[in-house]
């Protein structure tokens, strides 16, 4: 009887065991089936290059940089580049005096769906194309592009994302310095004494990829000689948005010839507007900016003092350097109600912790009144000039986190890739 009950028991035990190794084995796969596809394991993107015809392949491959060459991942965002805006069948004609926008994201994916929803909601949204600019693949972002059905869209992706490469710069390489003070390894320090953080090196990287890009490489624009209206995944939209843009670009010429630029928010991005029957005329926004070609080619000409500057930010870097070079005040043309809000909480790309993203409750509150509704902008206004604003100016020299040679020649390799005699493959 004794060794019966033994037998029974470690019969019970055997499968209390097999229990909880299959109930382990079960967590583990849907685990890994739950985390969301990223740049690095997404199967979807790979299928691109399925059935690419070698030659194309190649062509497409030489095109490339040569720190992404090689770079499967690198070579499926390029050629996702070169495919056509979607909803062609849904607006097949855009205005001739359209304001383009590029929408520049990273992965904070509950940001980026408030700012679709503002967009949906904008009046004249219909007549234009809307180019949003990815930094490194992920899906729910992907998805999110998917829905969009109010105007024409057309995604890039930066083959050159330091989040796309594993092992090699621009992501990190086995060899690289980490810390103050590391001798035998690769990489400058910045000015502090601090090595490069492929996480922060990205910003500059990318806002500097996507403006050489949308300039000079894709088709769809590399003719605009108009505005291009510049917003991120956490800038809210008030409805009267893009009617107010356009009224703006319209009138810098007559009431603003000096304004390099225009834009939807004050400088100060706490401010709302004065609220007064002026237009305003001050220092250059990061919130809802826009300027045309000529400006760019300014910008453009100043690529060495932009990817040479000591700071991961690419508006101080704008704000410090590239601006005073410019050897005037460079005034942008506003309305003195904000139509665009700053609603993120986090920078640097972060936006993800172990509470999700940074909005409170997962929802945000922005009063958008009957005024934020319509055009409010008068063209008899007159222009009230702000001088002396305070903010980064000529002199500052830098936050830092942008010393590391390989980034600086790689952000020149951007000012170049489409202007040198080689051209890009179409697939």
């Amino acid at each position: 009887m004794a060794n019966l009950w033994k037998k029974q028991k470690l019969r019970d035990t055997g499968l209390c065991r097999l229990g909880i190794l299959f109930a382990v084995t079960v967590s583990i796969v849907l685990m890994l089936v739950s985390v969301p596809r990223t740049a690095l394991n997404g199967s979807s993107i790979d299928d691109d290059l399925d059935g690419l015809d070698k030659d194309l392949e190649a062509k497409l491959n030489a095109s490339l940089l040569s720190v992404a060459r090689g770079n499967r991942m690198s070579l499926s965002l390029h050629r996702r580049n070169h495919f056509s805006p979607r909803n062609l069948d849904l607006y097949p004609d855009l205005a001739k005096d359209r304001v383009v926008i590029v929408l520049y994201v990273h992965n904070r994916a509950q940001y980026f769906r408030v700012t679709v929803e503002s967009l949906s909601k904008v009046k004249g949204i219909s007549e234009t194309l809307l180019i949003v600019s990815h930094d490194g693949y992920f899906e729910e972002m992907n998805k999110i592009v998917d829905g969009i059905k109010f105007c024409q869209v057309k995604q890039i992706f930066s083959p050159y994302s330091p989040h796309i490469f594993r092992t090699s710069f621009p992501g990190v390489t086995p060899n690289d310095c980490k810390n103050k003070g590391d001798t035998h390894c690769e990489g400058n320090p910045d000015q502090y004494g601090n090595h490069r953080s492929p996480k922060i090196v990205s910003l500059k990287h990318h806002w500097w990829w996507m403006m050489n890009t949308v300039w000079d490489g894709l088709e769809e624009t590399k003719g605009h000689e108009g505005h291009i209206l510049f917003i991120e995944e956490d800038h809210f939209l008030f409805p009267n948005a893009y009617r107010n843009i356009q009224t703006l670009t319209r009138l810098k010429p007559a009431k603003c010839p000096d304004c390099f630029a225009a834009n939807l928010a004050p400088s100060d991005v706490k401010s709302r507007g004065e609220g007064l029957e002026s237009l305003v005329a001050e220092r250059m926004g990061n919130v809802g900016y826009s300027f045309n070609r000529s400006v760019w080619e300014n910008i453009h000409q100043k690529a060495r003092e932009f990817c040479f500057f000591d700071d991961y930010n690419w508006d101080i870097t704008m704000w410090a350097t590239v601006f005073p070079s410019f050897g005037s005040p460079v005034y942008t043309l506003r309305g003195p109600r904000t139509s665009a809000v700053h609603f993120g909480k986090c920078g640097l790309h972060q936006g993800r912790g172990d509470e999700g993203d940074c909005i409170d409750n997962g929802v945000v509150n922005i009063e958008v009144k009957e005024t934020d509704k319509v055009v409010n902008i008068k063209e008899g206004w007159g222009v009230r000039v702000y001088k002396h604003q305070a903010g980064y100016k000529a002199g500052f020299k830098g936050w830092g986190g942008w010393g590391d040679e390989r980034d600086r020649h790689l952000c020149l390799d951007f000012a170049t890739m489409y202007r040198s005699s080689s051209s890009n493959a179409s697939p």
